[in-house]
Formats: structure tokens, C-alpha cells, sequence
């Protein structure tokens, strides 16, 4: 699964690691995965380009599940994004209210205003929240690259599936040191 390009312009898509989701099981460790995120980060922002921290914080409306979170009530800290992914100010913040974090929420204009042209997706869950996003991104005409290894579901078969099946239909998968060598110059000819 090797990159072929980063574009002069991509931004990195960080999706829902935050600390409430960071909590629950998943198939793969999640302290892995945060370490992988936030190796990610550190090179995109070493290189100036845009870091997008993404966390959830309600639900789609006309659900009719019963329960706190499913009326968006989160208990405190829950949204709060992951201090190990080391937050900047110049980072861009995006609460969404949908599995992804396209849809309503103005995030492909900022993207656009600041020319990125690739995306690259990380986060939890692969099969809700890194899909989503992913599919939203390859639908706005962005170059999509997913960091397999920075990602992790609550079910490996689910996880998996994505990995395997649908990311290379919408873009690149690699692992996330090859992203951040191709990012940092390295292995380009």
C-alpha cells in the first residue's frame, strides 16, 4: 500500500478522537492509534499545512433512539479532542453533528479557501466517522488518502471491510509512516 504523491497542498482530517470515544473498545488498541494521529499531525504542521481536528457532538436529527447521547448529551469532557494529538491554535476546529465531518459544516469551503486539495483521514470509528468523511471528500473532488493504521473501529470485520474494500475505491490507503516520510520530502524521486 504505497503512496504515490502528496499534493502541494493537503490537509490532514482527524476524526472524532476525542476523549469520550477514545473510551470505548475498539478492535485495535486506541493508544496506538492516538500516537499514529499525532505523528501525523506533528509532520503535517512541521510542514505548514492544515491539521483538521474533528470531534462529534450531537446527533443526526429524526433519530429515534432512546438515551442520552442520541439526544447529543454528552457527559463533560466527552467532546474534549485528545490532548496527546498536542492541539494548535492554527488548527482547524470542526464540531459535527453527523457521522461525517463534511455535512454541515463548512469545512470544504475552509478547505478551499486555504487551496488544499488532498485530504488525508485518520480517527474512529473506520466504518462510521473516517468513512463518512472519506466518501464526502472523494465526493468534492478531493484527493483522498487513508492512514489504515491510524484508524480503528469497535469491530474488526467492519474495520477491516473499509480498509480493504471501499478506501481503495475512493483513494489511497497506506500505513502512516509512509505518509509522514512522504510528507517530510522522503521517498520521492
Amino acid at each position: 500500500m504505497p503512496v504515490t504523491t502528496i499534493d502541494p497542498r493537503p490537509a490532514l482530517v482527524v476524526v472524532d478522537l476525542q476523549k469520550g470515544i477514545l473510551g470505548f473498545p475498539t478492535a485495535h488498541p486506541s493508544d496506538e492509534i492516538l500516537a499514529r494521529a499525532a505523528d501525523l499531525a506533528k509532520a503535517f504542521r512541521g510542514k505548514g499545512h492544515p491539521v483538521v481536528l474533528v470531534n462529534v457532538a450531537g446527533v443526526a436529527p429524526g433519530r429515534t433512539d432512546v438515551g442520552p447521547r442520541s439526544r447529543g448529551q454528552f457527559p463533560p469532557g466527552f467532546t474534549d479532542i485528545a490532548e496527546e494529538l498536542a492541539p494548535h491554535e492554527d488548527d482547524l476546529r470542526i464540531t459535527k453533528h453527523r457521522w461525517g465531518a463534511f455535512h454541515g459544516t463548512g469545512l470544504d469551503s475552509r478547505l478551499r479557501d486555504l487551496g488544499v486539495t488532498q485530504v488525508v483521514v485518520c480517527g474512529i470509528a473506520t466504518s462510521m466517522g473516517v468513512e463518512s468523511t472519506a466518501r464526502a471528500a472523494h465526493e468534492h473532488g478531493y484527493h483522498v488518502l487513508l492512514a489504515a493504521d491510524a484508524m480503528s473501529d469497535k469491530d474488526l470485520d467492519a474495520h477491516e471491510h473499509c480498509v480493504g474494500k471501499i478506501f481503495p475505491r475512493l483513494g489511497e490507503v497506506a500505513d502512516s509512516a509512509q505518509i509522514v516520510a512522504m510528507v517530510n520530502g522522503e521517498g520521492r524521486d
